[in-house]
């Protein structure tokens, strides 16, 4: 059996915890930030987890990580 190829834009995006849920950054934090709100923006910091229905497809394009 070959081995399987990571995709490495993916693997750049995604760590994995410790419960084995993969954590990402929010998106909608590089441009046009005047117009949002100081408290959207600060929202927009912090990391979050990947849902539930797309962790399988996430996983099979991450084999190893």
């Amino acid at each position: 059996m070959p081995k399987i190829k990571t995709s490495k834009s993916a693997a750049k995006r995604f760590k994995k915890t410790g419960t084995g849920q993969l954590k990402r950054m929010k998106a909608y934090k590089s441009h046009i930030l005047t117009k949002k709100s100081t408290k959207r923006k600060r929202n927009l910091r912090k990391a979050t987890l990947v849902d539930g229905t797309k962790l399988k497809n996430m996983k099979k394009i991450m084999p190893y990580l």
